[in-house]
């Protein structure tokens, strides 16, 4: 089977609040797209057991190869995939680049390039709208995580999408 044939691995690059869910949301109700999310796959494997951004670090490595062999039939099956996982470091990155490599199949990052400010507007907002997630989504966290955010850099190899988000 030839990479034309195979489904394209579409994966997201954002700060906490970017708007990578929405995005990913949006881009799987795409024809022949299969989504796979993230904290769905955590909040049910691992229901009340993430209290803290070690507790997801942990959870997260354990998932991601659950969810890699099934990415990867999707794509050869010539199905598109949305992955909504961060790929906000260089490692996560180039998780996702084998990924796709491995079985030959083309591969998207969707950078959602944002200023801190709209990033915490949207985790207020999400806050109010989302009151279970209240206590991750908070200006604490947001700071806690951002401190590991990698830009992309174009050494990395990647085929990019670059979405400026402005509000």
């Amino acid at each position: 089977m030839d990479m034309e044939s195979k489904g394209t691995l579409i994966f997201f690059c954002g700060k906490m609040g970017a708007g990578k869910t929405s995005m990913s949301i949006e881009l799987s109700k795409e024809k022949n797209t299969v989504a796979i999310s993230e904290d769905t796959w955590l909040s049910q494997l691992y229901p009340g057991q993430i209290t803290s951004f070690d507790d997801y670090l942990k959870f997260s490595r354990q998932l991601r190869s659950l969810v890699k062999k099934l990415a990867q039939d999707i794509l050869c099956a010539g199905t598109n995939v949305v992955m909504d996982f961060p790929a906000n470091t260089a490692s996560q990155r180039a998780w996702f680049k084998n990924l796709s490599a491995e079985v030959e199949s083309p591969h998207e990052m969707v950078y959602l390039e944002a200023s801190n400010e709209i990033c915490l507007q949207h985790i207020a907002k999400r806050q109010q709208e989302q009151p279970e997630r209240s206590s991750f989504d908070t200006k604490e966290v947001f700071l806690q995580v951002t401190q590991y955010f990698e830009e992309p850099q174009q050494a990395e190899g990647l085929n990019v999408r670059k979405i400026e988000v402005r509000t």
